[in-house]
């Protein structure tokens, strides 16, 4: 059997009282594409940190091509092959191409010749089947996918043999997430390895060879791909059974919460109708460009050319502006989370209680005390730990800056509409989970659920209702138990659905 290019032996790392890591160890051979699954908390952050150089082990060893090496730095890594790819890409945006792939680069002599470089860049983006991006273009200017290609580009120039990529495709469109495979699959051929961390499980049976699962900082398994299937690999990643993620639905109250008639977004969506009950959680279904965000979008407030009619507990609602929508009862809730969903840089109790300020105005100032008992009361409701409401929101996983959305949303008077676009993209298994617990804790609470989702194994998880989507138009309504996975895909991706729909 050939020398694994990367061998760790009795990997361990504490911080304080807590075992982030213990006794983990793995080999990853030459031109494989090992997937590192589990849970938020399960290791895989202070995995890629050992091995990196960002954090030293307590205990065991890193070798690569047989040798064990105590990697001190990022640079230290670098100069041993090892790369990583993190989800918020470290790139320039006013530089170029050519010059983002060189920037630091600890392989750039001090006397260089650009031509050279620019030679060495040429060729890497070639490798990847990115030669289309110019490298004098500003990185400012490329979509997200070429930015990743770029990202991929930059390390593969340094000549790193083991790549670790870190969510790579969780802000990417199908099309952009391809172009990602394709230069994956041309960087396996190479004789390189990768190392594959990401939460979206298709993707493990889509471009991996093996997988390694943790939980707890410690090793459950690692199978080949062709060993498993989603189900066991979930059941690995929880230590439960997978027919637990989905909540059981309550029964949905009489009446409408919302009723949405002649929706139209120009460019997007061409006709929407749709009818919101007390108490369900309702899915718009379609690909990317469909129209489905749109619609979610225009709910909110956040497109000023939506048109339609749109009623919230019977009053009519007029698009076209979030402070209204939210007033009237709609509440949304970001799939971007850093971007739209939370205040990064802020505590988690001042996330909690952001947008209610008002409230605890006493003479012009501010009830800290009431604050900080509402706060901690919020956090309780949506699982945050309150021991960290003095963390910053940054530092907290996926999974609970999601709740700190969720949580902003709750006690806000008689329920309304919460409208959800990708609830859970870039969340683990786990955490997962616990938000399809809260959202049908607010379906018992009397709220409407609106949701779209690229995942549409969680649409049929959670849905009562479900309309599909196709270039804008709508295809088809399914409730509870007719919804099926097969019925969805067909409509969303035939080209006839259009017509049909017409």
């Amino acid at each position: 059997m050939p020398e694994p290019v990367l061998a760790v032996r009795g990997l361990s790392k504490s911080f304080g009282d807590i075992a982030a890591l213990s006794d983990v160890s793995l080999d990853i051979g030459a031109g494989e594409v090992r997937a590192i699954c589990g849970e938020n908390g399960a290791g895989k952050s202070t995995l890629v940190k050992l091995l990196t150089g960002a954090h030293r082990p307590d205990a065991g060893t890193i070798a690569v091509d047989g040798i064990d090496q105590a990697i001190a730095s990022p640079r230290h890594a670098e100069a041993l092959g090892i790369a990583l790819v993190s989800q918020e890409l470290s790139l320039c945006p006013d530089l170029s191409v050519l010059d983002n792939i060189w920037l630091g680069s600890v392989r750039v002599p001090f006397f260089h010749k650009r031509p050279a470089l620019r030679r060495r860049a040429a060729e890497v983006l070639r490798l990847l089947e990115a030669d289309g991006i110019g490298l004098d273009t500003p990185v400012g200017r490329l979509g997200m996918g070429a930015r990743q290609l770029v990202e991929i580009a930059r390390m593969l120039a340094r000549d790193a043999r083991i790549l670790i990529l870190d969510e790579p495709t969780a802000t990417l469109s199908d099309i952009e997430i391809e172009r990602i495979f394709a230069a994956l699959l041309a960087v396996r051929r190479e004789g390189r390895s990768v190392v594959y961390i990401t939460h979206r499980l298709a993707e493990v049976f889509r471009i991996c060879d093996s997988v390694t699962v943790l939980r707890n900082g410690a090793h459950v398994a690692t199978r080949p791909v062709g060993m498993l299937d989603r189900n066991t690999l979930i059941e690995l990643m929880l230590g439960r059974s997978f027919q637990e993620m989905y909540p059981e639905a309550g029964a949905a109250a009489r009446g409408a919460v919302m009723t949405v008639e002649g929706l139209a977004v120009p460019g997007h969506v061409v006709r929407f109708d749709m009818e919101v009950p007390k108490g369900a959680i309702v899915a718009v279904a379609g690909q990317v460009g469909s129209g489905a965000d749109e619609i979610a979008s225009a709910l909110a407030g956040l497109v000023p050319d939506a048109r339609g009619r749109v009623a919230v507990r019977g009053r009519p609602l007029p698009l076209g502006s979030s402070a209204t929508a939210l007033r009237r009862g709609v509440l949304f809730v970001s799939g971007d989370r850093a971007e739209q969903g939370i205040f990064r840089r802020l505590r988690v109790g001042d996330n909690l209680v952001a947008t209610r300020l008002a409230r605890y105005v006493r003479f012009g100032l501010l009830d800290r005390r009431g604050l900080g008992a509402a706060a901690r009361r919020l956090a309780g409701l949506v699982g945050v730990d309150r021991r960290r409401m003095a963390a910053r929101a940054e530092e907290l996983s996926g999974g609970n800056q999601q709740k700190l959305a969720f949580g902003r949303c709750l006690d806000r008077g008689e329920p309304g509409v919460l409208v959800l676009h990708e609830p859970t993209r870039g969340i683990d298994v786990g955490a997962r989970a616990e938000i399809y617990r809260l959202m049908r804790q607010f379906c018992a609470e009397g709220y409407g659920i609106v949701m779209t989702s690229s995942e549409l194994e969680e649409i049929v998880g959670m849905a009562d209702i479900v309309h599909t989507l196709y270039r804008g138009r709508q295809v088809a309504t399914y409730a509870r138990p007719a919804i099926g996975l097969e019925q969805i895909v067909r409509d969303i991706t035939h080209p006839a659905a259009a017509a049909d729909a017409a």
